[in-house]
C-alpha cells in the first residue's frame, strides 16, 4: 500500500486543548492541558512536566452512551470513504472492511516471519501447471451475514446464504471492472488470464456484463474455483490476503448500487452496526461467525479472556487529543507515539517510562515494512543521466543525524527493501555517509565543490513535498544542511497532496519525497517500484529504466523455487543500489501503546481483520 502521507509528529500551534470523548455524543470533557510543537512558547521541559502531571490525574473510564455489560475495544482512525473492499485504498479502509469481509487467505496472527493460512478457503490453494493454476476450495461453513438483499424468511427476518465459488469469481471480476475503478485493479489486470479483455469490455454498454467469461476464472463447483494466471507469479498467494480481493455478494452490490460502499454485507466476524461519517464506526461481533468456534480466531490464550463484543473506531484528528483520550481510557490503543510526547512515553533506555508502566500501559515497538525515500526523476536532464551525481547525494546524506532527528524511531536505510522481507539483500550499503567521498563523486559528476560549471554558481536541486507540516519543513531543512556541507543547494517546494501527486505522476518533479508501505512481505512488492512497465503514473515514480533490471524482475516473478528467485532479487537490488534512482532515507519503526484490558495484541505489518484475535478479561475477574 502506498504511503501517501503521514500525520505530522508535531502538535498544532500551542493552545489550550480539551480532550472530548471520541464517541461525539456525550458531553464529558477531560481536563485542559497546554500542548504545542517544538516552536511553541512551551519549552520541552515544560511540556514534559505538563504531561507528567496529566499522568497523575484520575480520568473517568468509559462513556455511558455504550450499552452496559458489553466489552468494547476503542481506537482512533482516519476517515473512511467506503466500506467496499474493492475501493479500500487506505490503511483504515482496509482495516474496517476486513472486520466485515473475508479474504480467501489471511496472515497467521502469531507467525513471524509472516505466513499465510486459510481464511474463507478451506485450505491453502493447490498450485498446478508449474505455478500457472491455483485451485481454491471454500470453507463449506462460510456464510454471508443476514441482509435484506438475500430476501426475507416467513417471519420477515433477513436471510443469509452460503459463500460460493461464484462469489469469488464475481468479486475478482469487480477488480477488473473499469466502472468500479478499483485501486486494486493491478492485482488482476495482467495477472489473471482474460482479465484485461474483460476490463476493456466493461466500458462499453449501459452496464458491465458480468456474464462475460474470463478464461482465467472458473467456478468448478459450488465451493471450488480455479484461477489461471497469464504467467507464473509466486506473489499471487499474497494477493489473496489483500483487502481488495475480499469476497462480496452480488446481491448486495446490485441492490445497493452506488451506495454499496455504505452497506457492508460480508461473511466476517463483525457487522457494521453504526457509521456516522467523519465521526465514528461501530462494529458488533457476529456470534454466529464460524471462526469463533473453529479456525484461527478460536485460539484463546486464556480461559479467563473473551473477544470484544464491539469495536469502535473514532475519528480523532489532533494528535494531542488522541493522547489525552488514550490517557483517559477513552481509547484502548494508541497507534503512534507523537514526537511531542516522546520523552513522556519513552525512557532513556528506549523502554516505557515508569509512570506509564504503573498505569498498566504496554509499549509495543517493531520495525515495519516501510521505506521512505527521495525519488529522483530519471528523465530530469541534470540528474537522470548522471549516476555519479546521484551517488554523491546518497553519500552526503547523514543517516545518523537523521535517525536522531526522528527520536530513533527510524532505521538507517541500506536499499529499497526493508528488513523482514523475503528476498532482501543483506550486504553492506555501498553509499554510507561519507562527505569526502560525496565531494569526490561531485568532481567525477562534473560539479567540483558543488559548482555548476555552466553558471559558476552552486548546483541547485529542487525537491517536492506533499505536506506542509512543521515536521516536514524541519526535516527538509536538516536535509538541506547535509547537502550544503558538500556545496549543493537544496530548494524545497511544498504542495498539497493532490498537487504533489499530480506533479509526480506527470513527471514534473526533479526530486520528490515519498514512501512505500509493503502490501505483502516479499521483495517483489518493493522492487516493482523500479520495473520499466510501471513508470509514471504507475508506482515506478522515478521512471527508472534498466533493461537488465526488468529481465531480473520478470525472471524472479516466474521462478518457482525460492533460492533461484532470491538470486535474481539480489542482483536486481545491487543494480538499484548502483544506479541510485533514490536517495535512501530510512526504514520505519512503529511505536504503539495499549491499556491492560487489551489482551493478545501482537504488532503486525498487516493488521487487517486482526481485531478478532483481541481479548479482554472476563467480567468480574477484577483485572
Amino acid at each position: 500500500m502506498r504511503l501517501l502521507q503521514k500525520p505530522s509528529w508535531h502538535g498544532r500551534p500551542a493552545h489550550e486543548t480539551r480532550a472530548r470523548c471520541p464517541c461525539h455524543t456525550c458531553s464529558r470533557l477531560a481536563f485542559p492541558v497546554f500542548t504545542g510543537n517544538a516552536r511553541s512558547s512551551h519549552t520541552p521541559a515544560t511540556r514534559r512536566l505538563l504531561m507528567r502531571t496529566a499522568l497523575m490525574v484520575c480520568f473517568a473510564g468509559w462513556c455511558a452512551c455504550l450499552a452496559s455489560g458489553e466489552t468494547v475495544y476503542r481506537r482512533s482512525m482516519e476517515r473512511v470513504a467506503s466500506m467496499d473492499p474493492a475501493n479500500a485504498a487506505s490503511i483504515y479502509a482496509a482495516r474496517s472492511s476486513q472486520l466485515v469481509y473475508e479474504t480467501l487467505l489471511e496472515y497467521d496472527y502469531r507467525a513471524r516471519p509472516y505466513r499465510l493460512i486459510p481464511g474463507l478457503a478451506a485450505a491453502l490453494p493447490e498450485v498446478q501447471s508449474n505455478g500457472l493454476v491455483y485451485v481454491v476450495r471454500l470453507d463449506p461453513e462460510a456464510r454471508f451475514q443476514p441482509d435484506a438483499c438475500f430476501g426475507l424468511d416467513a417471519d420477515g427476518r433477513a436471510r443469509g446464504r452460503a459463500v460460493t465459488a461464484d462469489d469469488v469469481v464475481f468479486s475478482l471480476k469487480r477488480l477488473g471492472d473499469r466502472r468500479v475503478a478499483s485501486p486494486g485493479e493491478w492485482l488482476v489486470l495482467d495477472t489473471i488470464r482474460g482479465m484485461r479483455a474483460f476490463a476493456e469490455a466493461s466500458m462499453g454498454g449501459a452496464a458491465t456484463d458480468y456474464a462475460r467469461p474470463v478464461s482465467g476464472l472458473e467456478a468448478l463447483d459450488a465451493q471450488t474455483v480455479r484461477i489461471t494466471l497469464t504467467r507464473p507469479a509466486h506473489q499471487f498467494v499474497w494477493y489473496l490476503a489483500m483487502c481488495f480481493t475480499a469476497v462480496v455478494p452480488r446481491e448486495a452490490v446490485e441492490q445497493y448500487g452506488a451506495t454499496f460502499g455504505s452497506h457492508a454485507v460480508g461473511s466476517g466476524p463483525y457487522r457494521l452496526a453504526e457509521w456516522r461519517r467523519n465521526h465514528q464506526m461501530v462494529f458488533a461481533r457476529d456470534p454466529a461467525w464460524r471462526g469463533w468456534r473453529k479456525g484461527p480466531a478460536a485460539l484463546v490464550p486464556g480461559a479467563d479472556e473473551v473477544p470484544f463484543d464491539r469495536v469502535v473506531y473514532s475519528v480523532v484528528d489532533d494528535v494531542s487529543t488522541q493522547w489525552l483520550c488514550f490517557l483517559a481510557g477513552e481509547l484502548d490503543f494508541l497507534g503512534e507515539v507523537s514526537r511531542d510526547n516522546w520523552d513522556v512515553v519513552i525512557d532513556g533506555a528506549g523502554g516505557l517510562s515508569e509512570p506509564l508502566k504503573q498505569r498498566g500501559i504496554t509499549l509495543y515497538s517493531m520495525p515495519t515494512l516501510e521505506v521512505a525515500y527521495i525519488g529522483i526523476n530519471m528523465e530530469d536532464p541534470v540528474l537522470g543521466s548522471n549516476r555519479a551525481l546521484r551517488q554523491a547525494l546518497n553519500c552526503a546524506f547523514d543517516s545518523a543525524a537523521w535517525v536522531r532527528f526522528f527520536n530513533h524511531r527510524t532505521i538507517v536505510c541500506d536499499g529499497p527493501v526493508p528488513p523482514g522481507t523475503d528476498g532482501r539483500l543483506e550486504t553492506p550499503f555501498p553509499y554510507a555517509y561519507d562527505p569526502d567521498r560525496a565531494r569526490a563523486l561531485l568532481r567525477e559528476a562534473g560539479y567540483p565543490d558543488g559548482i555548476d560549471p555552466q553558471t559558476g554558481k552552486r548546483l541547485e536541486l529542487t525537491v517536492d513535498l506533499g505536506r506542509t507540516s512543521q515536521d516536514a519543513r524541519e526535516s527538509t531543512e536538516l536535509l538541506a544542511s547535509f547537502y550544503g556541507r558538500v556545496g549543493i543547494s537544496l530548494k524545497a517546494q511544498y504542495h498539497n497532496w493532490p498537487t504533489f501527486l499530480r506533479r509526480v505522476s506527470e513527471r514534473q518533479s526533479q526530486m520528490f519525497r515519498i514512501g512505500w508501505v509493503g502490501d505483502y512481505p516479499d521483495a517483489e512488492n518493493f522492487l516493482q517500484l523500479f520495473y520499466g512497465r510501471n513508470v509514471s503514473p504507475g508506482p515506478n515514480r522515478c521512471n527508472y529504466a534498466n533493461p537488465r533490471f526488468d529481465q531480473l524482475y520478470e525472471a524472479a516473478c516466474a521462478a518457482q523455487d525460492e533460492a533461484t528467485r532470491n538470486r535474481y532479487w539480489a542482483e536486481a537490488q545491487e543494480l538499484v543500489r548502483e544506479d541510485c534512482p533514490w536517495v535512501f532515507l530510512h526504514f520505519q519503526k512503529a511505536y504503539s501503546l495499549s491499556h491492560a484490558r487489551v489482551r493478545n495484541y501482537m504488532p503486525s505489518d498487516f493488521p487487517y481483520g486482526t481485531e478478532k484475535y483481541l481479548r479482554t478479561p472476563v467480567a468480574g475477574d477484577g483485572r
